[in-house]
């Protein structure tokens, strides 16, 4: 896979993927502002899937779990400019605004279509990729404020979302796994998203459910695929990837040892 990220500073960089697809699952530790050039991206959240092309700009929150699939399209690369708000600087940027909202505690990806002036601020980062030597961080941080502006002068709710600076409180474990199992996370992060130490985790989840982490989320991913593949016709190839496994081949060995046939029986 031929993947190549330029950066102007840590928070601003150009990411271009020239393979057939990448995937990954992720919880960003800040918010990401991204601007499409081009490509296509599927997003996976507990809530929603969503496609991303062209032209298109949305924010992903911080501490929220997604599955996220990158693709080339009409022979052009996955090519993005993401800029990364991260809580540094939304705290020097908040502290010299006087406001009170109500924090939006799990927020969804807001989109932001093609934005003239979300589009002009991001697009004129393109030429200070073709600098060399180091960046003027005056300046990264000038666009990265201008970004902010314009977030808070075309949303008026992402105050909610960019000024809440807490971190995850302790959560119903069984309502939080039932609509986040499908995540390939690290058991650490599944218990810092609910408010807990690991050990706390692992203590809470087998008096909820009687089993271990490990072989709950095996099963539920293969009962979520068993019905994806009967119920809504899709291909093993397209859901393997959603649901959780690091590939189709990991995919079809779990699968076939838990029913006792392969998924492309089940088409």
């Amino acid at each position: 896979m031929e993947h190549i990220s330029k950066y102007l500073t840590p928070e601003i960089k150009l990411s271009c993927y020239d393979d057939k697809f990448f995937k990954s699952e992720v919880v960003f530790d800040q918010h990401m502002l991204i601007w499409f050039i081009s490509g296509e991206t599927k997003i996976v959240q507990s809530e929603t899937t969503c496609t991303f092309k062209t032209g298109d700009i949305f924010l992903i929150p911080r501490n929220k779990p997604s599955t996220i699939i990158n693709y080339p399209k009409d022979g052009l690369p996955h090519k993005t400019v993401v800029m990364s708000l991260t809580s540094k600087i939304l705290h020097e940027f908040y502290s010299k605004v006087n406001i009170n909202v109500k924090a939006i505690s799990i927020p969804g990806i807001r989109s932001y279509s093609d934005h003239p002036l979300l589009r002009s601020c991001l697009a004129s980062l393109i030429p200070y990729f073709e600098i060399e030597g180091v960046f003027p961080d005056h300046i990264a941080m000038l666009k990265i404020t201008e970004a902010i502006s314009i977030l808070r002068t075309i949303d008026p709710g992402i105050d909610g979302v960019l000024a809440n600076f807490e971190d995850p409180h302790k959560v119903e474990l069984v309502s939080f796994m039932e609509k986040n199992y499908m995540f390939n996370m690290p058991l650490e992060k599944f218990g810092y998203l609910t408010g807990r130490s690991l050990t706390s985790f692992k203590r809470d989840f087998k008096k909820a459910f009687d089993t271990t982490p490990q072989k709950w989320l095996t099963q539920k991913r293969l009962e979520l695929a068993h019905y994806e593949l009967a119920e809504k016709k899709r291909k093993p190839a397209e859901i393997c990837y959603e649901i959780g496994f690091e590939n189709l081949s990991h995919f079809s060995y779990a699968f076939k040892k838990h029913f006792g046939y392969a998924p492309t029986s089940v088409m």
